[in-house]
C-alpha cells in the first residue's frame, strides 16, 4: 500500500467562539485538498453566523466580530451541513484529512452536527501533527503550537488563526515532519490507528504529571473526537 504522503490528502481547520470544544460554535471553516504532489486542487471556505455572541477574546484571535459574522456569515446549520458533507466525501474516497489537534476541531463539528441534526462523520482516516509530534519528538522543548512547529519546520504561516491559512500550513508542516521522521511514512489507515493509542498514552502521562500537584486532574485521551459530556444524550 502507498504511504499517505504520496497520495491526495486534505487539511481541515475551524475558527470558533471559544476553547471548550463541546460548547464552541463554528465561525470560519476551511478544507484544503492537494494532489499526490502537494499541489492545491480544491479549497473550501465558510463564514458562519454562529447564532451566539463571539467573545472579544475569540475575535482577537481570528479577527471575526459578532457584527461581521451576522452581516456576512451564513446560517450555522447550513455551514455545518456543508462542511460535514465535504469531509465525509473525502473520507468516503479514502482521502486522509489532516487536522492540528484534531480532537478539538472534530469535537466542535460533532457538537454542531448534533445541534443541527447533521449526520455524524466516519472520521477515518484522520492525521494529527500535534499527536504525532508528541510521539516522535517526545523530548522537544518549548511550545507545540501550530505557529511554533511551522517555524521549526520552515513552513510559512501567513495570516495565522485564519482557518484557510492554518489548514494549508498544517498540511505543509506534516509533510515536512514526515521528511524528518520517516517512521511516519505509512498507509493513512495504519497511522490513524496508531494515533488512537498514542493519544490515550499521552493523555495518561500528562494526567499523571498533573496529579502530582492537582490530584483531581483529568485529561481525556479520546481521539479524534471527544464524547459528549452527557453520554445519555447519545454518542457522536
Amino acid at each position: 500500500m502507498s504511504t499517505w504522503n504520496t497520495l491526495p490528502r486534505a487539511a481541515f481547520d475551524l475558527e470558533t467562539t471559544g476553547r471548550n470544544s463541546r460548547a464552541a460554535r463554528i465561525v470560519t471553516a476551511s478544507v484544503t485538498v492537494v494532489d499526490s504532489s502537494g499541489n492545491v486542487i480544491r479549497e473550501h471556505e465558510w463564514l458562519a453566523d454562529p447564532g451566539v455572541e463571539i467573545p472579544a477574546e475569540a475575535s482577537e484571535v481570528h479577527g471575526i466580530t459578532t457584527e461581521h459574522a451576522r452581516s456576512h456569515g451564513r446560517p450555522a446549520a447550513e455551514v455545518t451541513k456543508e462542511v460535514a458533507a465535504v469531509l465525509q466525501g473525502l473520507f468516503d474516497d479514502d482521502v486522509p484529512v489532516i487536522a492540528f489537534n484534531a480532537s478539538y476541531d472534530f469535537t466542535v463539528l460533532a457538537a454542531e452536527s448534533a445541534r443541527y441534526g447533521v449526520p455524524q462523520l466516519s472520521r477515518f482516516p484522520v492525521l494529527d501533527p500535534y499527536i504525532m509530534n508528541k510521539q516522535v519528538d517526545r523530548y522537544r522543548k518549548g511550545k507545540r503550537t501550530l505557529t511554533a512547529l511551522c517555524e521549526e519546520y520552515g513552513v510559512d504561516l501567513e495570516n495565522a488563526h485564519t482557518s484557510a491559512a492554518d489548514a494549508l500550513a498544517t498540511l505543509r508542516m506534516l509533510d515536512a515532519m514526515a521528511g524528518k521522521f520517516p517512521k511516519l511514512n505509512m498507509p493513512a489507515s495504519q497511522l490513524h490507528q496508531l494515533q488512537v493509542d498514542w493519544a490515550v498514552s499521552q493523555a495518561a502521562d500528562f494526567q499523571q504529571y498533573l496529579r502530582k500537584t492537582k490530584p483531581a486532574a483529568v485529561i481525556e485521551g479520546d481521539w479524534p473526537v471527544l464524547p459528549p459530556e452527557d453520554a445519555s444524550r447519545g454518542g457522536f
